[in-house]
């Protein structure tokens, strides 16, 4: 994978980050990227936007985390909010390059660990999330994993 290097979300990559094309069946499991926009700027203190992009300055993936310490639930104080990465960039590292982006922002701020919450399912996230060393420490009442990586 070429160097890759994170942005933070702009009106300059506001744009690749919100057309960015997932592999079929994948959709199902994640919201549009304007949704996920439109809740932080309310208070942008806790939410950290980033894209990921390479070389040759494409937008390879939009990645959201929420970092706040006085979250009324443990599992939303620094968690991964939402990842998307190109379908043709999956497999390739650019995940787990934003996924080690979230973890050194977690640390910088402090926290002791970084979470995240998906679906199960087929073609969904939580294979990557394992691998990439997500430990699942709890199920949501609606079925959803939380995992963790201790930092």
């Amino acid at each position: 994978m070429a160097e890759l290097t994170l942005h933070e979300l702009s009106a300059k990559n506001i744009e690749a980050a919100n057309t960015l094309t997932l592999k079929p069946g994948q959709e199902q499991f994640i919201a549009p990227v304007s949704y996920a926009i439109a809740g932080p700027l309310l208070d942008p203190s806790t939410y950290w936007q980033r894209v990921v992009v390479d070389a040759d300055g494409t937008v390879l993936a939009f990645l959201m985390a929420n970092f706040d310490a006085d979250a009324h639930e443990e599992q939303f104080r620094s968690c991964i909010w939402r990842m998307n990465v190109a379908a043709e960039a999956q497999g390739r590292g650019v995940g787990k390059f934003a996924v080690q982006a979230a973890v050194d922002e977690a640390r910088r701020r402090g926290f002791e660990r970084l979470t995240v919450i998906w679906e199960p399912g087929e073609d969904g996230p939580e294979e990557f999330f394992l691998r990439v060393g997500f430990v699942v420490v709890e199920e949501t009442q609606y079925g959803e994993k939380v995992g963790s990586i201790q930092l």
